[in-house]
């Protein structure tokens, strides 16, 4: 799957990665932080259906946002080819070398981005670069 998806394409197309989503536990304790974050926060998610990194991180971050359930994280998703010499048109000016890669925003303004692999947990990662 390539360009620009939606969850729920991405869940319809692939039922092995709705298993994935539902069996991942968040922390709860980063989950209620991110809950009440109150500033508006955009993450553009590039991503493989074909990458296994993809498959743990990006469910992993599906179930984060079914926990947390807010208005205020608005997320895109792209689907990026496997061969890199076609990958141009889905990460034009975006330099992403690795994937997933999670573009993280705060009120428009980039707070950072986890790529590949978080560091500890998505949610853990994710409240770490809204925090600062």
């Amino acid at each position: 799957m390539v360009g620009p998806l939606t969850l729920e394409e991405i869940l319809q197309a692939l039922p092995d990665w709705q298993d994935r989503m539902v069996a991942y536990a968040p922390k709860l304790g980063a989950v209620n932080e991110l809950k009440a974050f109150p500033d508006f926060v955009q993450v553009e998610v590039y991503l493989g259906t074909w990458c296994s990194d993809s498959q743990s991180h990006v469910t992993a971050f599906f179930q984060v946002l079914n926990f947390v359930n807010s208005p205020q994280i608005q997320v895109s998703y792209m689907g990026v080819p496997k061969d890199k010499p076609s990958r141009e048109p889905y990460i034009a000016g975006k330099d992403i070398e690795k994937l997933p890669t999670f573009i993280v925003l705060v009120n428009g303004i980039v707070k950072g981005r986890i790529v590949e692999t978080p560091t500890r947990t998505v949610e853990e990662d994710l409240l770490a670069l809204l925090r600062r």
